[in-house]
């Protein structure tokens, strides 16, 4: 349990890190302007005036970036601003599109993967789970989770492969299924272990729905139900529930 713990909170501050670091280094990059112009600001807004045009074909030096614009200098050594929207009408010095990703709910949309962590209970034992998802599609993500429960009894832990769908990617607070299996390991406290045979695995199958809504950056928050069966060696499985809320971070 404590080592999920620090894992997660690791996982926070590398998301923390990565929210603090360009999504792009531009400083001394060049630029090539392949529409017919961009328009150059004397400040970075829209509200600034047009103080010089960059031509077709004139390569830009962008010498540093605030939020979503670009200071740049152009051929003749006039300095201004150009926004984001402008400078992915450029290429860069490999002739291939510039496409920054600013953290924006497009480039969520955009993402490849996902990493989190979740707590919440496990058949009314606090749990604590990390997350990590390939998305396949904008619909379907496929996942790992890693899950450790501590009651007063026994300690459980879980690993499971996920497939999940999202029907509607488009909305920023959107709902999602998923279906799951692996394997859950159970071990009782020590004090009530007699022998090695009170230690057991067992395949688990589980059914769920989420609840994922993007806040802003890299940032999402997830709360998730699943149902889970455990296949057992007894006359009848058991059947267990989860509920969790978390966050996770994306690229």
């Amino acid at each position: 349990m404590n080592r999920l713990k620090k894992i997660a909170t690791y996982l926070l501050w590398l998301s923390l890190i990565s929210l603090t670091c360009p999504a792009y280094s531009a400083e001394e990059a060049e630029v090539m302007v392949k529409e017919a112009f961009v328009n150059m600001h004397s400040g970075p807004a829209g509200g600034y005036p047009v103080i010089a045009v960059a031509a077709q074909g004139q390569w830009l030096s962008i010498l540093k970036r605030r939020t979503t614009w670009f200071k740049v200098q152009n051929e003749q050594g006039k300095q201004g601003w150009i926004s984001q929207a402008d400078l992915h009408l450029t290429l860069d010095s490999k002739a291939q599109a510039v496409k920054l990703s600013d953290g924006s709910f497009e480039s969520f949309a955009q993402r490849q993967f996902e990493f989190g962590a979740m707590a919440g209970s496990f058949e009314g034992v606090p749990s604590v789970s990390l997350l990590a998802n390939w998305m396949a599609s904008e619909n379907i993500a496929l996942g790992l989770n890693i899950s450790q429960a501590v009651g007063n009894y026994s300690e459980n832990q879980l690993a499971m492969l996920n497939i999940s769908h999202n029907a509607f990617p488009e909305w920023r607070l959107a709902p999602y299924f998923v279906l799951s299996a692996g394997k859950i390991w159970t071990k009782p406290k020590g004090g009530l272990v007699q022998s090695g045979d009170e230690k057991r695995s067992n395949n688990v199958i589980s059914a769920g729905v989420g609840l994922r809504y993007y806040l802003t950056q890299k940032f999402l928050l997830k709360l998730e139900y699943n149902s889970l069966l455990v296949k057992t060696d007894r006359d009848t499985n058991e059947e267990l529930a989860q509920w969790q809320l978390g966050f996770a971070v994306f690229f």
